[in-house]
C-alpha cells in the first residue's frame, strides 16, 4: 500500500507568494531585533553619558527659591518662585540678565 502524501516527482514546490512572504516575515524579524538592540545601545549610551557640569552654589537675588535650572554653552538659568529668570555667566558665575515672567 503506497502512502498518497509522498510524490514519486520529491516534496511539492511552494508558490512563489509563500516564499516572499516568508522572506518578508524574516526581513521584518531581522529589523525588529536590530531596533531594539539600537535602542538599548542608545539608552546605555545616554545613562553613561558625563553629568552636566553645575555649580557648586548659587546665591539667588531676594532669598527667591529655585524651581527650575537649564544650561547653555556659556550660561546657565534659574527659574524662581518669584517669577523671574536669572541668568548667570557660566565662567564668572556674574549675573548677566533677570527676566520677570508675566
Amino acid at each position: 500500500m503506497e502512502n498518497p502524501e509522498i510524490h514519486p516527482e520529491g516534496p511539492a514546490q511552494e508558490p512563489a507568494n509563500l516564499r516572499f512572504l516568508r522572506r518578508l516575515v524574516t526581513v521584518l524579524t531581522a529589523t525588529m531585533i536590530g531596533g531594539v538592540i539600537l535602542i538599548i545601545v542608545l539608552i546605555v549610551m545616554r545613562f553613561n553619558a558625563p553629568p552636566p557640569d553645575l555649580p557648586d552654589t548659587i546665591v539667588l537675588p531676594g532669598g527667591a527659591r529655585a524651581i527650575s535650572f537649564t544650561q547653555g554653552p556659556d550660561w546657565y538659568a534659574v527659574v524662581t518662585d518669584a517669577g523671574t529668570i536669572v541668568i548667570y555667566d557660566r565662567v564668572t558665575g556674574q549675573l548677566r540678565q533677570t527676566i520677570t515672567v508675566e
